[in-house]
């Protein structure tokens, strides 16, 4: 798409310039004249009051892409309030191994006001440099700006591989980068390789309900860009002995031209869910047999310090809150511990929660598939077994540890 002024109906009044977030119009001899920086967003369009803009919708051809131009893996450093998001470090963490197969460097994007001290962390995960923007103007995510800043430094600086993680931030903006670059994006990838042969990389996600997994590569245009689920990439140890570039970088936005402020913040919490943080995650599905029974998993949750998730089946049935779902839907986690009462194991729960540690299942079907991939498997009836367990459970912490025998 493009913009068109016509200079028949402009009478240079202004209104358009004051309307664009991106300065991209300005008025030479009486008239509107659009700038490279123009994004064809349409913002000055609804402001016209004599229609002397249009937006045609005919896509204008890009400029070949040099691929050999194109080099080294970038992370997007998704961080709050000062501290660096744990999907960010996973991908450090599988970044630097995309970056060694690729015999290129692993760099870090980092966007915040105050939050240079972030790169220590950010060399301690992998990174060889990390490119910063430090500045107020990007205090609190807002998509403008953001986007903005990361598609002058791909310009600019032209990687080859680029990483998000697939949260709210990162499935809001990388898209609207891809665009702006003209390159492709493969959402909520749960697996990344370098194709041995053609060097591309091999972005797989599941497809069509999750009832496939897709692989997907990009070999005509760059970046080669993923968001990837958080959890489904296991984080590297830190070695804080390693240091690396910082290349500092300021957007050519103003906060004059972007379309939204951040008046205020407003926290709060659900129920304290935290599925994907928790190191234990006892999950019920339609085995349970109604909502009525989920309290059992609720109950060996607490008396094990852990959470209460629960399959799709038991959230489209509406018993439990979708904030408590895990799967390809709802929540990746990655527990130390993961009990799955009742879920026979389809491949959309599956792909949330098969990286747990240890997985132990509870089925009075034996030929579930949900014991293919468990570390123990008790067939019975949970509403039986749940019980005692939970019993056992708190009878041990009751007890307390057992007394050190004399002589041991």
């Amino acid at each position: 798409m493009s913009l068109k002024i016509r200079a028949e109906l402009c009478d240079g009044c202004g209104n358009c310039l004051e309307r664009c977030p991106f300065g991209a119009l300005e008025i030479k001899g009486g008239l509107a004249t659009v700038l490279e920086t123009c994004t064809s967003c349409g913002a000055c369009v609804r402001v016209c009051p004599h229609k002397a803009i249009e937006l045609i919708r005919q896509p204008r051809k890009a400029a070949p892409v040099k691929i050999q131009d194109y080099r080294g893996v970038w992370v997007f450093i998704e961080q709050h309030e000062g501290r660096i998001d744990q999907v960010a470090l996973e991908l450090l963490s599988e970044g630097r191994k995309l970056a060694d197969e690729r015999g290129a460097e692993l760099a870090g994007v980092l966007l915040g006001s105050g939050v240079e001290a972030l790169t220590a962390e950010c060399f301690a995960y992998g990174a060889d440099k990390v490119y910063l923007a430090d500045a107020p103007l990007y205090e609190h995510y807002r998509t403008d700006a953001y986007t903005d800043v990361l598609v002058q430094l791909i310009r600019r600086y032209k990687p080859e591989i680029i990483l998000y993680g697939a949260t709210n931030n990162g499935r809001d903006f990388a898209a609207r980068i891809a665009v702006r670059v003209n390159t492709g994006l493969t959402a909520d990838c749960t697996g990344l390789s370098i194709d041995p042969e053609t060097g591309l990389l091999r972005q797989t996600r599941p497809a069509f309900g999750g009832n496939v997994m897709a692989t997907i590569l990009c070999p005509n245009h760059r970046p080669q860009m993923a968001t990837v689920r958080p959890k489904v990439m296991k984080t590297a140890a830190p070695d804080p002995e390693r240091s690396g570039e910082i290349i500092r970088f300021t957007g050519r936005l103003s906060e004059e031209q972007i379309g939204t402020r951040v008046l205020d913040i407003v926290r709060g919490a659900v129920s304290g869910v935290n599925l994907q943080d928790a190191e234990i995650i006892v999950s019920g599905g339609r085995g349970l047999g109604g909502p009525e029974h989920y309290h059992l998993v609720e109950e060996l949750a607490d008396e094990l310090g852990g959470v209460a998730g629960a399959s799709r089946a038991a959230v489209d049935a509406g018993w439990v809150p979708q904030y408590r779902q895990v799967g390809q839907t709802g929540k990746t986690v990655a527990p130390r511990l993961y009990i799955a009462c009742g879920i026979s194991g389809a491949i959309q729960h599956l792909a949330g929660m098969n990286t747990s540690e240890i997985i132990v299942a509870v089925n009075n079907d034996p030929a579930a598939p949900i014991f293919n991939i468990a570390t123990f498997g008790l067939v019975g009836d949970l509403h039986t077994i749940l019980p005692l367990l939970t019993r056992k459970i708190r009878e041990l912490k009751q007890s307390g540890p057992a007394e050190k025998k004399v002589g041991a």
